[in-house]
């Protein structure tokens, strides 16, 4: 058996894994309205039509985006290797996501012309691309997407109640384990240490807590997470009247808005959310032996999709997703940096940061690239560490050790395509439809937010996070952080006051909400932002995400 990453094969499936038998690539196509559907579904997204039937396609397409992976191996991939997506000539609606072959990084543009060429690998035809012998003269453009980024508010749904649920629960307490880099601690003590902080912040003990909310929950894999409620709860036996976890939420502050409508529901008073991550120790156990790695079996789901092309990471979605907005926009590489620059120079005030040495735009451009555009910086750190939150009723306040912080609004709607190759081509897929839904839950706006803790798991997320929630116009990033001044500390936009996940330290979102509440509370020290009464804090990258709009009494 191949060591290399295969996708899972199924009946549902097998027509394309396998097509390449004959030299013929295959797709599913709607006999209602003549669109191609990939991956395959059991009915159209592009009318109400469950009368599918597969067909055979040319083969050719428009390279849609590509990035040269340098980080990630893979056994029987080669390193560097250029990952990609291609716009099908027969529907350029539909992706494929593939590896390009045959082919020089430096000979390859947007728009170019590719063919697709098969590899048996085991009972799998992967369809891999390489440049079309026949190149047109001019590039070809680029398929615009179907939901386009501007249109995105015209297809939120409007309250079904005027009846608010965030007005029912305050965010009570916060607390956080000791974090850093390899720190080869139990994953599980990490959770008990930031969960006992938090209650204690919120003037509360363990008998008070009723309920227990955490992302994504379950096990140990990968060093994202501790075991979940289950193994919380036999740590700390609260023996809560609710509980919940699951990755299928609004990203990692997902369980945040659980409680919220736990508490408004009245089946909780208090409800401990918590985010554990040990990736960095996790990897160090598996290189050295001490830890086995996981099972290495055939990939499912959307890494089904792009795992057997070298794309084993949501850095090789957005790093595409980046370079289209390059493209279309004129955002540069120096744009990106000017989000990691802030970060660094706001660690630097921040003694839990991991990283907070001065860093210069020469050492951003200069550093190792990971996948192109993206270079080491781009990308968040990883660390050992817990972030918990208490989530009370809102009726407890007067009973709370400090003024708790008030939750404003949510935006959680999903609009856009799920699939990451399938979604938006030019922003991070799954932040315009929550972003625009958080304002048709509020009258504030976004020039009365004083401080933003947005998700920057790579520097584009966080780009993304600004377009989506109106801080500036789509397209306009680039104008808009040029030079930093604007997202710096006393800038019209405070951004990742604490550094972020780029250099304090990936703690998937929930460490930005730390943040938002400690700066609204006035008690971020050095890195205070004066004033600080509205926070935006968002989560989520490249999964269901959601965002937060937080505030204080006074």
């Amino acid at each position: 058996m191949s060591e290399r990453p295969l996708p899972f094969v199924t009946p549902w499936n097998d027509y394309y894994w396998r097509s390449g038998a004959d030299g013929v690539l295959r797709i599913k196509e709607c006999a209602a309205c003549a669109a191609l559907v990939h991956p395959p579904k059991p009915g159209c997204p592009s009318c109400p039509s469950a009368a599918l039937e597969v067909r055979e396609v040319s083969g050719r397409g428009t390279l849609f985006g590509f990035t040269v992976s340098h980080r990630f191996q893979l056994p029987g991939v080669p390193s560097p290797v250029i990952v990609a997506q291609v716009a099908l000539d027969e529907d350029p609606r539909v992706k494929l996501s593939t590896r390009l072959v045959d082919c020089a990084e430096e000979d390859l543009y947007l728009g170019m012309a590719v063919e697709v060429a098969f590899e048996q690998v085991e009972d799998v035809w992967l369809p891999n691309f390489r440049p079309a012998p026949d190149q047109p003269a001019e590039p070809a453009a680029l398929p615009e997407d179907e939901l386009p980024a501007e249109r995105v508010r015209e297809f939120v749904r409007p309250a079904v109640t005027t009846r608010r649920f965030e007005d029912d629960a305050v965010l009570s307490g916060v607390g956080r384990s000791v974090s850093g880099r390899r720190l080869m601690t139990d994953p599980l003590a990490l959770t008990v240490e930031a969960c006992r902080a938090a209650v204690a912040d919120a003037g509360l003990t363990m008998a008070d807590i009723d309920g227990l909310a955490t992302y994504p929950g379950g096990g140990l894999e990968h060093g994202m997470g501790e075991g979940g409620v289950t193994a919380l709860e036999a740590a700390l036996c609260v023996r809560p009247t609710w509980f919940n976890g699951g990755g299928e939420t609004f990203g990692p502050g997902g369980s945040i808005i659980a409680a919220m409508l736990a508490v408004s529901a009245g089946l909780a008073r208090h409800v401990l959310c918590f985010r554990t991550v040990w990736q960095s120790t996790s990897e160090t156990l598996m290189r050295t032996g001490a830890m086995p790695p996981p099972p290495r079996g055939r990939s499912a789901g959307d890494m089904g999709w792009t795992m057997p092309f070298g794309g084993t990471s949501a850095a090789h979605t957005l790093a595409q997703t980046a370079q289209r907005h390059f493209h279309k926009y004129g955002t540069t590489r120096e744009t990106l940096g000017w989000i990691a620059l802030n970060q660094r120079a706001n660690a630097a005030l921040d003694p839990t940061a991991v990283y907070r040495e001065p860093m210069t735009m020469d050492d951003y451009l200069g550093a190792r690239p990971i996948t192109t555009p993206f270079g080491l910086f781009d990308c968040d750190v990883p660390v050992d560490a817990s972030i918990a939150v208490v989530v009370s009723a809102a009726e407890t306040a007067g009973d709370l050790r400090v003024r708790p912080v008030r939750i404003e609004a949510v935006g959680t709607q999903i609009v856009e395509r799920l699939e990451w190759d399938q979604s938006t081509s030019t922003h991070e897929p799954q932040v315009l439809g929550p972003a625009a839904h958080l304002w048709t839950r509020t009258d504030l706006r976004p020039s009365d937010v004083d401080v933003a803790e947005l998700y920057d798991g790579f520097t584009f997320n966080c780009l993304s996070w600004i377009e989506a929630l109106g801080f500036c116009g789509i397209g306009e990033a680039k104008d808009f952080l040029d030079g930093g001044k604007n997202i710096a500390r006393d800038g019209v936009l405070p951004l990742n006051t604490h550094g972020g996940q780029l250099s304090h330290g990936r703690t998937h979102g929930m460490g930005l909400v730390h943040e938002a509440i400690t700066q609204l509370r006035g008690d971020a020290g050095d890195r205070q932002v004066a004033g600080a009464r509205v926070a935006a804090v968002s989560s989520g990258g490249l999964t269901p995400s959601g965002v937060l709009l937080l505030r204080t009494d006074s």
